[in-house]
């Protein structure tokens, strides 16, 4: 879901470490959209700001906010995950983007800002366009940390986790691996606090010989 207000504050949630190949200055972030005056671009960049990251829905950045705070850029769908120009633009952001987010409320229709896209679509898309930019290639070696979809926070959201989960696994022995977890939540904060558990529970099981994930809150709205 993409609101008409200018910023959306982000955190990365400490419920478990982040395996990440580089670390950014904050767990402070923003989703920056639209026209804003001067004087908050302006104070983004300041050494004065807390913000450390932003995202933009995309994978361009803002032409207003420097190179002081790290771009996150986002494949919002289908399109963008396959798009032949993807390593190209990619390859053009700055050093200090260093994190990838992945198909925006895969399980929410267009029309409400989501990408609209079946679990066995987001998998095969996953394996053959994403999963590759975690370890680079010869003809793009720069390397990316790469979320999973990120979900409506619902049982419907976390349905489509499970599928994709499956169809992941089904295509591929490794399925879809991921370096963090991108979480979208609207409601009161014992739902956030619940939505949270729900994920980490499912990406970070008791007794799992697996490198936890860290979360990050990209979008929330508390009444």
């Amino acid at each position: 879901m993409r609101k008409s207000t200018y910023f959306h504050l982000g955190f990365i949630v400490s419920l478990a470490p982040a395996q990440t190949k580089a670390g950014l200055a904050s767990k402070q972030g923003l989703a920056v959209h639209g026209d804003a005056p001067n004087s908050d671009n302006e104070f983004l960049s300041s050494q004065n700001s807390p913000i450390s990251w932003y995202y933009t829905w995309s994978p361009w950045p803002s032409d207003t906010v420097n190179n002081s705070v790290a771009f996150i850029p986002l494949l919002h769908g289908l399109d963008a995950a396959s798009d032949d120009e993807l390593k190209s633009l990619l390859g053009r952001l700055p050093d200090s983007s260093t994190h990838l987010l992945t198909f925006n409320e895969p399980d929410h229709d267009i029309a409400s800002g989501g990408s609209d896209i079946s679990p066995e679509d987001a998998a095969e898309a996953y394996i053959q366009y994403i999963a590759p930019l975690r370890e680079g290639s010869s003809d793009s070696p720069r390397t990316w940390n790469i979320s999973h979809p990120v979900v409506t926070g619902s049982g419907q959201g976390i349905e489509w986790l499970k599928r994709f989960n499956e169809s992941c696994h089904h295509l591929s022995p490794d399925g879809c691996p991921a370096d963090f977890v991108a979480v979208h939540y609207y409601g009161d904060f014992p739902g956030l606090a619940a939505w949270i558990g729900t994920l980490d529970d499912f990406y970070n099981p008791p007794n799992s010989s697996e490198n936890r994930l860290g979360l990050w809150i990209t979008e929330m709205a508390l009444p």
